[in-house]
């Protein structure tokens, strides 16, 4: 690979127990970057962090450092510092000798310790917590510890294993706005694994979506969404409706027995393909207006918008509208040409984009389901 990256692995390949968890897997990492590992649980994203922070050894292939090799080097002498799920603070040590127990190992004199805690607690703020015990502390201030002891080491690159899981709903939107501030002001390479695609959207420059111990597709986030390459990246990064389509011509896709404009090109002629089209893209008109004509089989409330199930010739679409819709209603579908986007066929063509089976779920778990005599009263 390039060797203008800080971190790069190259053709690593790691089995466990006969079972193949990372396939010839290459990556490249740049100096200051924010870079997201993001798959589902066993796709292998944390074997490549390990692999990284050398507490594992790859079965062949290379792991480089500024371009030198790290075959052998222990985790105590690269450049690595790594935050775990679990924040494994001292509980007999209070804020400040957490923070201070890197420095303490390395001998450092106490003016400096004392000058680098308290740049480093005001960092995540949290100064004025020196003389607090962890116990006493929240997740989120137990989270910040663990970064401030982290940091404090000056590493190269800081390693992320899904810390914001063990978080509620609101600490962990916090925390995603506090990391991504950290990272900016330490420029320090974040490395962050998670499974959950808001994160990764929300907090990365890059974001390398991984699965079976194969990177699917390296982009930022607006091109990881806008442009998925394969339907399981479609699907991974937030909703979407994948439909069999055919590629007539440069512009025009048949779906559903209907030509569309679209923005896409280069297919060749009558070429089967994977369409993609996201819920929020979809327009709910009247029936005799539509591109397509559906019935609608479920409604659930989201707050910000309703989120739709409509019966498209078999095939259960997602919708999500401002716009109340009821079940058994009659709709028609509605769709902008620049809404398309147009996959070649893959391994997982036809394994993901219908919600039939979320439909079944919306029905027997909603809160909320709406039928026409059951419209939400005005607060």
């Amino acid at each position: 690979m390039e060797n203008n990256y800080i971190v790069t692995l190259d053709d690593i390949c790691m089995s466990f127990q006969g079972e193949k968890v990372l396939d010839h897997l290459n990556l490249g990492i740049k100096d200051k970057e924010f870079v997201t590992l993001l798959g589902p649980s066993g796709c292998g994203k944390t074997t490549i962090l390990r692999i990284i922070a050398g507490f594992l050894q790859p079965d062949s292939g290379v792991v480089s450092f500024n371009g030198q090799n790290m075959q052998g080097v222990p985790p105590h002498k690269r450049q690595v510092n790594t935050i775990f799920q679990r924040y494994a603070l001292f509980p007999h040590l209070n804020v400040y000798e957490n923070v201070a127990f890197g420095l303490r190992i390395k001998k450092c004199k106490e003016k400096e310790i004392e000058e680098k805690v308290k740049l480093m607690l005001k960092t995540v703020n949290l100064s004025g917590f020196e003389n607090r015990d962890v116990s006493q502390l929240s997740g989120g201030q137990q989270q910040r510890v663990a970064i401030a002891r982290a940091l404090i080491n000056e590493p190269k690159v800081l390693l992320l294993d899904e810390p914001l899981s063990a978080l509620d709903y609101k600490l962990r939107k916090d925390m995603q706005v506090e990391l991504k501030n950290i990272q900016r002001e330490t420029g320090i390479t974040f490395v962050f694994v998670t499974h959950d695609q808001d994160e990764a959207l929300s907090m990365s420059d890059t974001v390398m979506v991984i699965d079976k111990g194969v990177i699917q597709q390296i982009g930022t986030p607006e091109d990881i969404y806008n442009e998925p390459i394969n339907a399981f990246v479609a699907d991974f990064i937030g909703e979407s409706n994948i439909i069999d389509g055919k590629m007539i011509e440069d512009y025009k896709v048949l779906l559903d027995g209907v030509v569309f404009e679209c923005v896409d090109k280069g297919f060749a002629k009558n070429e089967a393909v994977d369409v993609v089209i996201r819920p929020e893209d979809v327009d709910v008109v009247e029936p005799e207006k539509g591109m397509l004509r559906a019935t609608v089989t479920a409604v659930t409330f989201k707050g910000v918008h309703f989120e739709i199930i409509a019966d498209v010739q078999g095939f259960k679409w997602m919708i999500q509208s401002t716009d109340i819709s009821y079940v058994g209603d009659h709709i028609g579908i509605y769709i902008e040409p620049d809404a398309f986007h147009i996959m070649k066929k893959s391994e997982y063509s036809g394994m993901f984009g219908d919600y039939s089976t979320f439909s079944d779920e919306i029905e027997q778990l909603s809160d909320v389901n709406f039928t026409e005599n059951e419209v939400p009263a005005d607060e």
